[in-house]
């Protein structure tokens, strides 16, 4: 079991520029156009056409970088397409093969294939399901072929349009003419049709526990990526029994994008991702805009730790116990719970946040609707059950300590999508247990992953994060410290 090396953490976010789909656009299309014209990089003439093609594509490149046109919305931008090949009556075939050819490589064989078999463990025929998982993906990454194909080609055909014979006015004009009516018309798609955004109390969480803390201790044991309804399919016995002695919720949302880190910050610091400034797997800005659960508990003279892979470090910095997720897809949430039993060993923390990896990842190299996702979270129960035992021999799960089950968004349809909140994404698995935990109540309220770090905090005794406009899950808690 090892930490993630400096290495690894800034492997993690220079793959991030080519999995977030809004990054992955701009740098696939500047390098498809640049093989394009190999020959001619040396010639100043082609540069002379070059540099004001490339500054008159900018605004188309904003337009797509700045709507994502998620689910059914996306086929408006095959439309699009057809729109400029029917105006400008230009088609390049050269640059649409190569640009499909060099997409596909990228996907399929080198992040599909050998990205995860070396990351992984995946098979190296992974090739041969994988192709067909980029071709449904609905997500937000660049694996969704349906949003990032039509999106590049139109793009770099307007670029070959501009460097096919010398530049006029009239066709620098009718670009911009063309982008001009595809920005509006992308405004007036999403106001009317974008319409299954998640809607976030706006009121500062007002719900504080002035008395005993209900716990002296949470465990909450995050399952990446797990859909609620293959969790629902899958043998758990060990879950069950526990969600049964406690409260389970059935009906709570995750956050819009349903990207790990997004829904992670918007899970320990109660507020949306508007507001804690992590909009993507892709952060730019290190750190957080708002408080967290961890800074609440400094404060509080408490502490806190979370287990996890290395891009939760972008959000959460030293707060994270970062694991290497290059390791077996059997291997890799045994490393992170004992990474975590040594962080109760050392640290001895009043809250310890578990992340497991291996569903996620399951669902993301072989898809969600194979039965490898359900055996998956059926290993993912024995493993939990493992990790409480050991808590309870070791004396870190007693009468005052709760803990909470969930995960941070489910998984659609394709690579394991998660992003644009399709069917599978939108609802996860949530339960509490022990110490100031109601028993034996199952209830369809509607709840938000933005109710944890508020619920937390109501527990431990402490303050809500500052920016929280989550609420506590009252129905969940006992009136007195089960003991």
């Amino acid at each position: 079991m090892k930490s993630a090396s400096k290495f690894e953490i800034f492997a993690a976010r220079a793959w991030n520029v080519l999995n977030e789909g809004k990054s992955f656009h701009p740098v696939f299309v500047l390098g498809v156009f640049l093989l394009l014209h190999i020959a001619e990089l040396a010639d100043l003439v082609f540069w002379g056409w070059a540099l004001p093609a490339l500054l008159l594509v900018a605004p188309l490149v904003i337009v797509f970088i700045r709507y994502d046109f998620p689910l059914r919305l996306r086929w408006a931008l095959w439309i699009f397409l057809a729109a400029f090949v029917v105006l400008f009556r230009f088609v390049d075939l050269g640059a649409i093969s190569l640009a499909f050819a060099l997409y596909v490589f990228f996907t399929v064989f080198f992040w599909g294939t050998l990205y995860y078999h070396l990351r992984t463990g995946a098979p190296k025929t992974n090739f041969a399901r994988f192709w067909r998982l980029v071709l449904e993906n609905p997500d937000s990454t660049s694996g969704n072929f349906l949003e990032q194909m039509p999106k590049a080609l139109a793009v770099l055909l307007a670029l070959e349009y501009l460097v096919a014979s010398p530049l006029s006015v009239g066709r620098a004009g009718l670009l911009l003419g063309f982008t001009a009516a595809l920005a509006i018309a992308s405004f007036l798609i999403h106001r009317r049709f974008f319409d299954w955004r998640p809607v976030y109390p706006a009121e500062p969480t007002r719900e504080v526990n002035r008395g005993a803390p209900l716990a002296k201790r949470v465990i909450v044991v995050v399952i990446d990526g797990c859909r609620l309804d293959r969790f629902h399919e899958a043998e758990k016995p060990y879950l069950e029994k526990m969600m049964r002695d406690g409260t389970v919720y059935e009906s709570v949302e995750t956050v819009y994008p349903a990207r790990t880190v997004v829904c992670f910050s918007s899970m320990f610091t109660g507020a949306a991702p508007e507001a804690h400034g992590i909009t993507s797997n892709l952060v730019l800005k290190l750190g957080l805009e708002v408080e967290s659960i961890f800074d609440v508990l400094r404060r509080a003279g408490k502490k806190g730790r979370l287990v996890g892979i290395a891009h939760l470090i972008d959000a959460f910095g030293d707060d994270v116990a970062s694991v290497t997720s290059v390791a077996h897809n059997d291997k890799i949430d045994g490393n992170l719970i004992a990474a975590a039993e040594r962080e109760l060993e050392e640290r001895d923390p009043d809250l310890l946040v578990l992340q497991l990896l291996a569903v996620d990842q399951n669902g993301h190299v072989r898809g969600t609707y194979f039965p490898e996702y359900v055996e998956r979270i059926e290993i993912t129960d024995h493993l939990i059950e493992g990790f409480m035992r050991w808590c309870e021999d070791h004396g870190f799960l007693d009468d005052e300590t709760a803990v909470i089950l969930m995960a941070d968004h489910g998984q659609g349809r394709g690579i394991g999508a998660h992003g644009h909140l399709s069917e599978g994404e939108r609802f996860v698995p949530f339960a509490m247990w022990g110490s100031g935990i109601a028993q034996g109540l199952t209830t369809k309220e509607p709840a938000s992953i933005l109710d944890l770090a508020p619920t937390i905090s109501y527990l431990l005794g402490v303050d809500p994060p500052g920016g929280s406009t989550g609420r506590v899950l009252k129905d969940a808690l006992a009136k007195e410290r089960t003991s």
